[in-house]
């Protein structure tokens, strides 16, 4: 395994079933390789993770995506225009993701998924935002959610998506 990803982990909600950081970076780690193929083209890379509550997740929503309510992921890449407080490009900082953990746990029991594999799913969800992957056309979500459903089997989990 590539040692060249730093997760740092901020935990500004406590819930119960955030992932260890190593588990955290493994889902990183698979999400980064199914993208790029291998890491060593990117070289070392940093990315955020904090965990918020939903007052947090809806500010922090409100404030960029002009929506008035807490969601369960939230992507912020580092070369992104007009977001304070991130390093300008070429820096190997891929980015920020702000995941509300309160959420998580709440889809989870509601979709009937274990909490660990909705964890891994948001996590992956959010680096590939961080890559670039959007799903704002029917044909980009379609790619994003193949690559995804890929990555969940190649770590022995089931299709986020069924």
């Amino acid at each position: 395994m590539n040692k060249s990803v730093n997760v740092e982990l901020q935990q500004a909600c406590d819930v119960g079933s955030v992932p260890e950081a190593a588990e955290i970076r493994r889902w990183i780690e698979a999400a980064l390789d199914a993208a790029t193929g291998h890491r060593d083209d990117a070289g070392e890379c940093e990315i955020v993770v904090r965990i918020v509550g939903e007052e947090e997740s809806r500010d922090l929503n409100h404030r960029y995506r002009h929506k008035d309510s807490a969601t369960n992921v939230l992507a912020f890449p580092a070369d992104e225009p007009g977001i304070p407080g991130l390093p300008a490009a070429p820096r190997r900082a891929l980015g920020d993701l702000a995941i509300c953990g309160p959420i998580v746990e709440r889809e989870a029991v509601e979709q009937g998924k274990p909490v660990g594999s909705h964890w891994g799913h948001l996590l992956v969800h959010g680096t590939l935002h961080l890559l670039g992957y959007d799903h704002q056309t029917e044909a980009e979500a379609a790619a994003m959610e193949r690559l995804e459903v890929r990555i969940m089997a190649s770590r022995g989990f089931d299709d986020p998506y069924r």
